[in-house]
Parts: structure tokens; C-alpha cells; sequence
């Protein structure tokens, strides 16, 4: 009996490339990643508040610092990161990076101060990089014919992550509380 492939005209993979696992991983690191950093948003202000800023409209900018600090830091090393898997390898970048966010994303429930959770938000941006290189190390992975279909499958994941944190964010808290939350994602 011959088996039936769903795409008959596409050419045969190379056995070696495992190419599919590396996705499904990549996928599950991305989507557990992006839920991470991002489901401080619907509590950030009252963690904010709850490290000693009380006037209204500081917890609000401290809060807009403390988010945006992330993604800065983040555009900065990016090239860095991008460089250094083209040296060392794209998935010993994924394992750095997963590492480091996990790193900084449990001390942030072990903040004092504002500053410190803002130190740590930069340092989670510069640790980072995990979504970015595994959509890289799919691309120069997956053999050309399944390449759109793997991309877009990845980049599904990551805005399921975008869509998923912030309705964990809003839910982990009142049951774990703020701190527990930052730990339960660091973990």
C-alpha cells in the first residue's frame, strides 16, 4: 500500500531537516513567550501603584514606561541576537533567550520599587528575542514548498499570545494575586 501525501506535487523533504518538530516548538515557545509579556497589561497600573506610586497620573506614566521599556530595549539587540545566531546557531539563541525571559519575568513579581520593575521590563527586552528568531530559525528550516503555510502557522501563534496574555492577565490575579501571577509566568 503507498501512502498518499496531502501536497503530491510537492518534492520529497529531506529526512534530516525535522523541520515540522522545530515548528511545533518554535510555535509553543512564541505563543508561552508573548503570553508572558504581555499579560501584565490589564494589572500593570495597580502593580504600579501597589510598589508606592500613588498619584494618579504617575501610576499611568510609570505604567507606559514600564510596558514600553520592553519593546525598546528589545529594538536595540535585536540585530545583536540576529547576528550572534548567524555565529553560534539560531536554536542556542532560543534556548538564551527563553532562559533570560524566564529569568526576568519571575524577579518582576519580586520587584520593590518602580524602578526595579522598569530595570527588570528593560532587561526582559533585552533577554528576549524568542518569537523573532524562531520565526527565523522556521524560515531557513522549512523546505521552500511548506514555507508560507509554516510562517503563517507561526505568526498565528504569536498573535494567539498577543490575544491570550492580557485574558490571563486579567483573570490569574484576583485568584494568585499580582506577585504570584509574574512567578506562575516566569515558571
Amino acid at each position: 500500500m503507498t501512502e498518499t501525501r496531502w501536497d503530491a506535487a510537492a518534492p520529497a523533504e529531506p529526512e534530516t531537516a525535522h523541520w515540522m518538530r522545530n515548528l511545533i516548538i518554535c510555535l509553543v515557545g512564541s505563543f508561552t513567550t508573548i503570553v508572558a509579556m504581555t499579560l501584565l497589561l490589564p494589572f500593570l497600573p495597580l502593580y504600579v501603584e501597589e510598589l508606592g506610586v500613588s498619584d494618579k497620573a504617575a501610576i499611568v506614566q510609570w505604567s507606559g514606561i514600564a510596558y514600553g521599556a520592553t519593546f525598546f530595549a528589545a529594538a536595540f539587540v535585536a540585530p545583536l541576537w540576529g547576528r550572534l545566531g548567524d555565529i553560534h546557531g539560531r536554536k542556542l539563541m532560543l534556548i538564551r533567550a527563553s532562559l533570560g525571559m524566564t529569568v526576568a519575568i519571575s524577579l518582576m513579581g519580586m520587584a520593590g520599587n518602580v524602578w526595579q520593575l522598569v530595570a527588570l521590563r528593560l532587561f526582559t527586552g533585552l533577554a528576549g528575542g524568542y518569537a523573532s528568531g524562531s520565526m527565523v530559525l522556521v524560515a531557513a528550516q522549512t523546505p521552500k514548498h511548506r514555507s508560507a503555510w509554516a510562517l503563517g502557522t507561526l505568526s498565528a501563534g504569536i498573535m494567539a499570545g498577543n490575544l491570550v496574555g492580557p485574558l490571563i492577565g486579567g483573570a490569574l490575579p484576583p485568584i494568585i494575586g499580582i506577585r504570584g501571577t509574574f512567578l506562575l509566568a516566569g515558571g
